[in-house]
C-alpha cells in the first residue's frame, strides 16, 4: 500500500532554530519529538536564499537555473510538472493549505481562483491577511470580529501596485511592517495565519481523506514581520537572549539598522516566538493524524524554504550571498517502520532531493529531467552521487562543500569562505587561497555537468 505524505513547511526557518538544534534555546517540543523518530538531515541546503525560486525548485526537483526562475517576481509556469502533478497522476489525493508563493502576490486579485499546480484541494494564502484570500475568507466565517486585526500590513510593492491602478480594498492593516522589533498579535490567537493553516489541515485529516493523500501544510511564520501571540513572546524575555557574536576584525556595516542591541533582541524574541507558535500548530496536525489512525502509514516531512540572517553579518532577512544562515534549513523525514529512530545524517543534501525521495517512497518513477537524488539509500549508510550543494541567484552561483563555500559572479569575481570554521562566513579568503579557489571552480563545473539532463534522442541521427 502506498503511504500518505504529510509535507510540513515553514518560511524563513534556519536549521539551528529548533529546540534540538539550538541547545534548547527555542521551545519546539513537538518538532523535537518528531526528530526523535525521524531521519534528521543536519546539512540540508536549499537552491535559492529567497522564497519563490526555492519553493519552485523544491517542488519540481530542478535547480532554479533549469527552471529559469532565479529571482523573485517570476510566476511559476502552470505547465511545469510539480510533485503534486506527479503524485496526482499516480492516484494520490493532493491538497495544499497555506503559503504556496508560486505567483507574485502583490499585483493580482486574490479573489480569483488560483492555478491548481496539480492540487485538487487548494487553500492558498501567501501573506497574513492583507488580501481577500483563503485566510480572510476563513477568518470572516470563524472570527468576524477580528478581521480588522489579522492583516500584518500591506507589502510595499503591493501598495505601489494598488496606488498605481487606483485600487481600494476595505481592509484594515495592523501596521507591523512599519514597526521595529517584535509585536503581539492584536487579535485572538486562534485567528493567526498559523492557526488558519493548522485548523484547515486538521479538518482535512479529520474527514478521513481518500488515501493515499499528499497534504501540504505551509506556514508563513517565522517570516517577518515578527508578530506572534503574547504567550509565545513571553517564552523569550528579551534580556535573556544573546546578541550575535561578531568576530574580531569585522565591523558592522555603517548603514545597518541593527546596531541597537534592544532592537536585535526584540527581533530575536519575535522570531523565536513565531517558531514556537508553528511548533504548537504542527503538534495539533500530528495529533489529528494520529487520532485518525494514519500515522503508521504516512511519510512526514518537515522543512523550510530558506533560513534567516538573524543578526549574522549585521543583517536580518534572507538573500545573497547565501551563507549557511539563509541556505541551510531543517529537514526531518519520518518513514513509518523503515528506519531506526533518531537517525542523524551529516552528509550534505539539497532541497531538490526531497521530490525524488518522496516519489521513491510512493513507488512512483522519477522522470528523467529530475535533478535531485533520492535520499532513501542514505538511511542504510549510502551517499549522494553529488555530495555538494548548489545555491543560485541572478548573476551568481555558490557551491557548498563540507569545508568551503565558493561563490562566483557573472563578472568573473570569485569568493571563498571557510564554512566549517567559526565565523568563516565573514571573511573572504579567496585572495590568499588561489589553489583552493581553482579546486572549487573545477568542482562547481563538475557539479553543473553532473546535474545536466539533456533530452534523449528518439533514434540515431
Amino acid at each position: 500500500m502506498r503511504p500518505n505524505i504529510l509535507f510540513l513547511q515553514a518560511d524563513q526557518l534556519r536549521a539551528d532554530a529548533l529546540g534540538f538544534s539550538s541547545g534548547d534555546v527555542v521551545h519546539t517540543p513537538h518538532l523535537d519529538a518528531l526528530a526523535k523518530r525521524a531521519a534528521v538531515f543536519d546539512n540540508c541546503f536549499v537552491q535559492s536564499p529567497v522564497c519563490m525560486p526555492s519553493r519552485a525548485s523544491m517542488l519540481t526537483g530542478c535547480y532554479p537555473s533549469t527552471l529559469r526562475l532565479q529571482h523573485m517576481g517570476v510566476p511559476v509556469p502552470e505547465d511545469i510538472p510539480t510533485l503534486s502533478h506527479l503524485l496526482e497522476k499516480s492516484g494520490y489525493h493532493t491538497a495544499h493549505i497555506g503559503k504556496l508563493h508560486f505567483l507574485p502576490h502583490g499585483n493580482r486579485d486574490h479573489r480569483e481562483p488560483h492555478p491548481s499546480y496539480g492540487y485538487q484541494h487548494l487553500l492558498v494564502s501567501d501573506e497574513p491577511g492583507p488580501y481577500e484570500d483563503a485566510y480572510r475568507a476563513w477568518g470572516r466565517q470563524n472570527f468576524p470580529d477580528a478581521l480588522d486585526h489579522i492583516s500584518l500590513g500591506l507589502p510595499p510593492k503591493a501598495e505601489v501596485w494598488r496606488t498605481t491602478l487606483g485600487l481600494q480594498e476595505n481592509i484594515q492593516h495592523f501596521s507591523a511592517r512599519q514597526m521595529k522589533g517584535a509585536r503581539a498579535f492584536p487579535g485572538p490567537e486562534e485567528a493567526t495565519h498559523s492557526a488558519f493553516v493548522a485548523a484547515n489541515a486538521v479538518e482535512f485529516l479529520q474527514r478521513h481523506p481518500q488515501e493515499p493523500f499528499f497534504l501540504t501544510a505551509s506556514f508563513f511564520a517565522p517570516h517577518s514581520p515578527m508578530v506572534a501571540p503574547q504567550r509565545f513572546l513571553d517564552l523569550y524575555p528579551p534580556e535573556s537572549l544573546e546578541l550575535p557574536n561578531y568576530p574580531e576584525g569585522w565591523t558592522m556595516p555603517p548603514d545597518s539598522p541593527y546596531q541597537d542591541p534592544a532592537l536585535v533582541r526584540s527581533l530575536k524574541q519575535g522570531y523565536f516566538a513565531m517558531i514556537s507558535e508553528v511548533d504548537e500548530k504542527i503538534g495539533l496536525i500530528l495529533t489529528a493524524l494520529d487520532q485518525a489512525g494514519l500515522t503508521e502509514r504516512t511519510v512526514i516531512v518537515f522543512t523550510s524554504d530558506h533560513g534567516e540572517w538573524l543578526g549574522q553579518r549585521g543583517k536580518f532577512g534572507k538573500g545573497y550571498p547565501a551563507d549557511d544562515a539563509v541556505s541551510r534549513v531543517p529537514l526531518l523525514v519520518a518513514f513509518p517502520g523503515q528506519r531506526p529512530p533518531a537517525q542523524h545524517i551529516t552528509d550534505i543534501v539539497e532541497g531538490v532531493d526531497i521530490l525524488p525521495t518522496l516519489l521513491e517512497a510512493a513507488a512512483v518513477q522519477s522522470p528523467p529531467w529530475i535533478q535531485g537524488e533520492s535520499l532513501r539509500s542514505m538511511l542504510k549508510g549510502g551517499h549522494r552521487r553529488n555530495p555538494d550543494a548548489l545555491t543560485e541567484g541572478r548573476g551568481w552561483k555558490a557551491l557548498r562543500t563540507p569545508d568551503y563555500r565558493y561563490l562566483v559572479h557573472d563578472d568573473g569575481r570569485e569568493m571563498l569562505f571557510r564554512s566549517r570554521k567559526d565565523h568563516g562566513d565573514y571573511f573572504d579568503i579567496a585572495p590568499q587561497s588561489p589553489g583552493i579557489v581553482a579546486e572549487m571552480r573545477a568542482r562547481l563545473i563538475q557539479k553543473l555537468l553532473a546535474i545536466e539532463r539533456p533530452r534523449l534522442q528518439t533514434w540515431t541521427y
